[in-house]
């Protein structure tokens, strides 16, 4: 048990420390550039995923279930994406992507930091079952997921970048990737819920930089 543990807290300590990557969440997916009617279509798959997760839960969660629910064609929704991971990873990486960039201007560094890792956090707080998919699939090997999970890195890096100010020390901004990465792995896992999560990500972080 000890080394699946790790073996999931190394895999997803790259969600966090992954770079070069492209941010344009509307018009471009981890196959190709797509067009507006394209994008709406992928749009339309997102959604319904995340309805049909509500309902059914990740065991319960195909692509060809969503599909149905998006008035999609199964294989249409096969060209975007591989797999029900890399569908699910991608309605995290727009989730986030879609996330307000918090205030820089805050006076303390801590505060700063702070509001960083409780906003991303909390991204699924009221949803339990995304959530939990979101952890499975992103432990995913699946070359779209590999790549989705540079994408939500570089994301997460740079915010937690501007957080710590004007050249960040490279071992504080790892420490505070490491910190978020293994939290991550114990929400996945059960161990408590994402609000308490938040919590412990803020009096951790404080300890590290105060």
């Amino acid at each position: 048990m000890r080394a699946q543990v790790d073996d999931h807290c190394r895999t997803m300590a790259t969600v966090v420390m992954s770079r070069h990557v492209s941010r344009n969440v509307n018009l471009e997916s981890t196959r190709r550039r797509l067009t507006e009617r394209q994008a709406d279509t992928v749009q339309r798959l997102t959604q319904a995923a995340v309805e049909v997760l509500g309902e059914e839960g990740f065991a319960g969660l195909t692509v060809r279930i969503v599909a149905a629910r998006a008035g999609v064609a199964p294989a249409t929704a096969y060209t975007y994406f591989s797999s029900k991971e890399h569908l699910v990873a991608e309605v995290f990486w727009r989730r986030l992507a879609a996330a307000p960039v918090e205030d820089s201007d805050q006076a303390d560094r801590a505060d700063r930091v702070v509001a960083v890792l409780r906003s991303v956090a909390l991204l699924m707080a009221d949803e339990p079952e995304l959530a939990a998919a979101v952890t499975s699939a992103l432990l995913g090997r699946d070359p779209d997921v590999e790549h989705l999970r540079a994408r939500i890195g570089l994301d997460i890096r740079e915010r937690l970048s501007a957080a710590l100010g004007d050249a960040p020390d490279p071992d504080e901004l790892e420490a505070l990737e490491l910190l978020y990465a293994g939290a991550l792995v114990r929400a996945g896992m059960g161990y408590g819920t994402y609000e308490k999560l938040a919590d412990r990500l803020e009096i951790s972080a404080r300890l590290l930089l105060e």
